[in-house]
Parts: C-alpha cells; structure tokens; sequence
C-alpha cells in the first residue's frame, strides 16, 4: 500500500525514524541502499576509473558503502571525502571504516573524460546553493564527458522545491530510496536527475501512518476508467452524453478537437453548441458529433437541460466576454459536471473569487501555467512547488485544479494531490490540450469522479502522446487515443484474470 506516494525530505525522515523505532538499525538501511547504488551502476554501465564523492552526512555513507561493494567486483574506485574520515559519526563514520582503501580530501578529486563520477555529497534535504570544491567538482563533471551517477539526488538540487539555486551535478542516472521525492518528478530538477531507479531499503510496513505523504505518482492503480468494458445492453445515452460550447466562426477548431476526443473517451453522445454563424464550420468536426444552433441570448443551462447533458466542456476557443462568462456561470448553476479550460479561466481573470464562489466538487479546471496565473495570482511564485501550489489552488477553488506541463499536477479539493509524468514532449503542440479537455469531460459524462476522470484522462491522455511519431500533431493525437485505451483496458483485463487463479493444491491423501 502506498506505493504511489511521493515523500517531501521532512516524511522521508520519519518514515526512517520509523524504521529506527521498529528494529532496523540505520546501518542497515546504508548498507542496503549503497549495495542498492552499486548494483545499478553495474547493471548499467562497464567497469570504468570511478571516482566517489563523499559527503559529511548520510549520503556520504551510502557512497562508502557503493565504493566498497564497486571495489569488490573488481572495479577500479578512488573515493574522495568531504570530511576527514576521523571527522565523520554515526552511520556514515561506520560506513567509512569498513572502507579499506585510501580516502582522499575532495580538492585531490579531477574527474577525468570517461570516467564515471558518483556523487554522494549532498541528499535532497540540502537548502543552500553549492560552494567551494562541491561547486567546483560538479561545474568539472558538466564539462567532461563523465558519467555522472547521483544518490538521492543531484548534489545542489533541493529535494523539496525540486530545483538547484546555484551549481549542481547533472546526473545520467540518479539512485533514490523508498519512494520518490518531488526532485525527482518535478522539472527542472527531474531533467537535472537523468534516469531514476527506486530502492526497496526495507522501511517496514506502517512507516505512512508516521511519515504520510505529500502527493502520489499517478498511475492506473489509483483510479478506474469506465467504459473500458462496455455492458451488453449498453446504448448510447447510457453511456454519457457530453457537450461542448463551439467559439464564433473561424475558431472552432479547438471545440472540434474538443468533442472528437470526448467521443474517442467513450462517451455515447455528444453535442457541439454553437453560434449559428458557427454551425456549418463545426459540422466538419465529426460524421458523429451533433451541432446544435445556440442562441446568444439564451440561456445556456436551458440548451444544456435540453440536450440533457451529463457533462459539458467550456473554455477552447470560446473567446473571451461576458457572454462566455454568464454562460459559465450559468452551467456552474446547475451544478453539473464540468471541465472549464482556456478561455473559460480567462476570462475571470479580473475577478477570479466569482468563480471559485460558484465552483462545486464535480468541476474540473485544466489551466497550463499561464491560465493558471491568471485566476490563482502569485500562488506558483509563492509555494515551494507545483505540489504545494496545486494543493493550495484545489482548496482556494473547491474544484479539482489539473496543472498542465511535463509534470500535470492534479490536486483535489479534499487534499489529495497526484503527479503525473506518464506523457510525451511530443504533446507540447497546439490543440493536445482540448483533447485532455474533452478526454476528461468524456469520463465525467460516464460517471467518473471528477479526481478520477481528471486522473485517468491525464494519464491516458499521455500515454497517447508517447505513441506519437515525429511531426505529428493534435490531429494524430486523437487517433492514437484508442489505442491507448486498448492498452488499458487488456491490461485491467489481464489482471482481473490474475486474481482469479488461485494456487492448486494436493488432494487429500487416502487413509
């Protein structure tokens, strides 16, 4: 259980006092996580010159202990000291002393090209730029053609605010342990720790009632999506009818994207609103998708009462003014689901205590970091990281807040926060985002929770993103949503079997 959680430096260190108060000496836990840092490096990389760089404190011993284990399997380690070894205490001064080999002070340290560099100096609880020789060794280690493996994160990178106010090591490979710490899933710190690997140190079970957690890894153990699995007497109204508020003529293309990718998310029934200048354009959105004349001077709850729907989406290319304004509060009076997005956000930008006075738990807000700035002013400037200004936008709102970018953020008004990486830069081109938007009001419109839907819609959405080739866009995006949800679903399916196999067992034996 737990095993999505994200730790900030603070529950990391209770989660080891827990262990320290169950039995589990601290010396254990280094041994196991230096093994754990040498057993990576060998599972990746050749026998090379190495050369460990050793801090004052614990990461320092878990390099003592990654430079014997390295030692013993015949690689060639010179290992370099922050403190004089009779200087050092506790488990990193016992990791040292089962060291045999010379230690020598860290200005004799001068990374050579090929060689391969741990940097053991600093964890993810430092707070203070890097100076003297850690500055110098990790500027030197940028500027050959090293291999640079960190443990526990990229000396200089702060493990909470997930970035390096200063010099810092760039990792090829970063080794960390129990479970992740915002560096490594936030930009820029992620990008700063190259490949991650997670090690088990054997914290023992109930250390989340002590430590708790600050966030989760989105992923598909945390949510279900449905319409994966489509019941026999299924049709399409029962299978979610959606609308999508069209912008004016000459800008439906975002709408259009909007509603094909609310169909490709499952739902049964969907509904393109637009001004009547507007309808013979978005007409070519689908053979599928049904356009509907809307009124400028009637009332949108009354068109959406009328085309009953389930959920509608609001915002893509609308254009900003008060009619889209009233629209949205108008939607937001019948206290249906909701994703609002784009313009939608915008256009509250004046008076953004309006609509989050009007939002309720089914709506859902997709802003990117722009849109964001707009409605939850100085907030992102003001938190230590998009954890933190994602969780405090949820509650400010009473909404679910998805904080678009590599690292989607997407919190929850009740304090639940997940992060996503599961994506594709090939998603940062116009239009990937409507389709998030109408992904995520497809699985409202089945009956998702909007937590749910906005978690599943993110990741899906992603996973759509890393099927995309070169040079394709917003368009192929769309065509590659049903294979993603294909995937998905003969994953669950796969599983579903699983558990159902039940391990044979000898018949009883003749008397």
């Amino acid at each position: 259980m737990f095993d999505h959680a994200i730790l900030r430096t603070r529950q990391m260190g209770q989660a080891d006092a827990f262990a320290a108060d169950s039995g589990v000496a601290g010396t254990t836990l280094m041994e196991r996580a230096g093994r754990g840092v040498a057993q990576a490096i060998m599972a990746r990389y050749a026998a090379r010159p190495t050369l460990v760089l050793c801090g004052p404190g614990n990461n320092g011993g878990d390099g003592f202990v990654a430079a014997r284990h390295l030692r013993q399997a015949g690689w060639p380690v010179e290992v370099f000291s922050f403190k004089a070894i009779e200087d050092l205490t506790g488990d990193a001064g016992w990791a040292a002393s089962q060291w045999e080999g010379p230690v020598s002070r860290l200005d004799a340290a001068v990374p050579e090209e090929g060689a391969l560099i741990v940097d053991a100096l600093f964890g993810a609880g430092l707070s203070r730029p890097l100076e003297g020789e850690p500055a110098r060794l990790a500027k030197a280690s940028r500027e050959r053609s090293c291999v640079t493996v960190a443990v526990d994160v990229p000396s200089g990178v702060q493990g909470d605010r997930a970035r390096a106010d200063g010099p810092s090591f760039l990792a090829d490979l970063t080794v960390t342990f129990h479970r992740y710490k915002p560096a490594h899933l936030l930009q820029p710190a992620a990008g700063q720790c190259g490949d991650k690997v997670l090690i088990n140190i054997g914290i023992p079970e109930g250390w989340h009632g002590e430590a708790g957690h600050c966030a989760q890894v989105n992923g598909p153990g945390l949510w279900t999506v449905p319409g994966l699995e489509i019941e026999a007497e299924a049709h399409k109204h029962s299978r979610g009818r959606l609308c999508v508020l069209s912008g004016p003529a000459g800008a439906t293309g975002a709408a259009r994207i909007v509603a094909q990718a609310g169909l490709a998310g499952g739902a049964g029934f969907v509904t393109l609103l637009c001004p009547p200048s507007a309808l013979m354009e978005a007409s070519t959105a689908s053979l599928a998708v049904v356009t509907k004349a809307l009124s400028r001077d009637g009332s949108f709850a009354e068109a959406l009462e009328e085309a009953k729907a389930d959920c509608a989406v609001m915002g893509p290319g609308a254009g900003l003014g008060e009619t889209l304004r009233e629209r949205v509060l108008s939607a937001l009076g019948r206290e249906m689901a909701l994703v609002l997005d784009a313009d939608a956000l915008t256009v509250f930008k004046d008076d953004p205590e309006t609509l989050f006075e009007a939002l309720h738990a089914r709506c859902v807000l997709t802003p990117h970091a722009g849109e964001f700035d707009r409605i939850f002013k100085d907030l992102r400037e003001n938190c230590e990281n998009r954890i933190e200004a994602v969780h405090e936008a949820a509650a400010r709102s009473g909404a679910v807040v998805v904080l678009k970018g590599p690292d989607t953020v997407i919190g929850s008004p009740d304090g639940e926060v997940r992060v996503n990486v599961h994506a594709s830069a090939r998603l940062a081109t116009a239009g990937t985002g409507d389709a998030l938007a109408g992904l995520a009001g497809a699985l409202l419109a089945q009956g998702a929770s909007a937590f749910d839907a906005a978690s599943a819609a993110v990741w899906i959405h992603g996973d759509a993103g890393r099927r995309m080739g070169a040079g394709e866009t917003a368009a192929e995006l769309l065509t590659r949503l049903p294979g993603a949800l294909e995937a998905l679903r003969r994953q669950r399916a796969r599983e579903a079997a699983m558990s159902r196999l039940t391990p044979c067992t000898a018949p009883p034996a003749d008397h």
